[in-house]
């Protein structure tokens, strides 16, 4: 496929990507609003390795944060307690502990997970020892932190990222000190998973979901 021909295909699936976004959140964000958050979750990503998956990573990036917007503001309802991980990467700590609260909390909790600075992947070693417990987060992806995503989480728990995540009054913060997985072989990453499960348990007790 010629250069020209790449760069059609992409602005096609943006387009399609801001019909089908504008459609979901009518009423609730104008087209103008849905594209900004499109495009800039577009440039967001700029770095990803298959330069093919950039619309669809755009789309599911762009709708989070338009769904956490509108919670934040009350158009849309939650129903769940929901909980944000952050750490620099969001390649590692962050996915696992988003992951293992959403498989332990059996969909009664509502999940997301950023980055300070995300990475252009997940940490391998770390996909390898989520899927010895049957959990997948290769499919999964690094995403910037944005103040809509804070100001609509019930818990923000940060996990290395120092003084990056935004303070919010009603948000209750939590901060756990767990090894960074960057660079460990998967040996490693087994610890620092069983120690997050660990934390996850304690805190899906504390919001009454265990």
């Amino acid at each position: 496929m010629t250069t020209d021909a790449m760069e059609s295909a992409t602005r096609e699936r943006l387009r399609s990507e801001v019909e089908a976004l504008a459609a979901e959140f009518k009423g609730i964000f104008a087209r103008e609003t849905v594209e900004h958050y499109l495009h800039e979750a577009f440039a967001s990503f700029a770095k990803t390795p298959v330069a093919s998956f950039r619309p669809t990573l755009a789309g599911r990036f762009a709708r989070e944060r338009l769904l956490a917007a509108a919670q934040a503001r009350g158009a849309v309802a939650k129903k769940r307690p929901k909980v944000l991980f952050v750490c620099v990467h969001n390649a590692g700590r962050s996915q696992m502990a988003a992951a293992l609260t959403a498989s332990l909390g059996g969909g009664r909790v509502s999940v997301r997970s950023a980055g300070s600075a995300p990475a252009d992947r997940i940490n391998p070693a770390v996909v390898e020892a989520m899927k010895e417990l049957g959990l997948d987060v290769g499919q999964a992806f690094p995403k910037p932190l944005t103040d809509d995503v804070v100001r609509a989480a019930d818990v923000v728990i940060t996990m290395g990222c120092g003084d990056s995540c935004p303070v919010y009054p009603g948000k209750r913060y939590l901060d756990w000190t767990v090894d960074d997985p960057a660079g460990q072989p998967v040996e490693a990453v087994r610890r620092i998973r069983e120690d997050i499960a660990s934390r996850v348990r304690a805190l899906l007790r504390e919001l009454g979901v265990a």
